[in-house]
């Protein structure tokens, strides 16, 4: 597992370069729905920083909870606007609260899109992994619905 995530930050890493120019400075995010977390995010040129609370189902109708912080990194950036669109990756430390995952450390490796919608408005579409002791490897969709403020 940690040669895959050292494996994807250096990738991830190799299309940094080109988002620099096209991303904003700063940007404060107030994440309402689960991706990466319900929660703050904080963004510098192309890396992130996030903290919150993450529901998810790995059952239908049995909701597990973790409380999730990590690091984002944000790359190729799509369309004209100020702000555009654009494609991150993400690896996360998560703390279990509920079931089988409490009090038990996990480590969440994410690749998606932020699409965004209308000015600060936008909904990000990914992929994550939990990887925690003694629990088989999960793969989840991460829907999220975020509001950003650019300075």
């Amino acid at each position: 597992m940690k040669k895959t995530l050292i494996a994807a930050s250096l990738l991830a890493a190799s299309f940094s370069a080109p988002a620099q120019s096209r991303l904003s400075t700063h940007e404060l995010s107030i994440n309402a729905f689960r991706n990466p977390s319900i929660g703050l995010e904080y963004r510098y040129k192309h890396l992130s920083v996030h903290a919150g609370y993450y529901p998810t189902n790995f059952t239908s109708g049995v909701t597990t909870e973790f409380i999730r912080t990590g690091v984002t990194l944000w790359f190729l950036p799509v369309g004209k606007r100020e702000n555009p669109s654009s494609f991150y990756t993400s690896v996360s430390y998560a703390r279990g609260l509920t079931r089988e995952y409490k009090e038990k450390n996990a480590v969440m490796p994410e690749v998606g899109f932020r699409w965004m919608i209308y000015k600060g408005l936008n909904f990000r579409i990914g992929v994550t992994g939990l990887a925690a002791p003694g629990e088989s490897f999960k793969v989840n969709p991460t829907p999220g619905l975020s509001y950003s403020f650019f300075f």
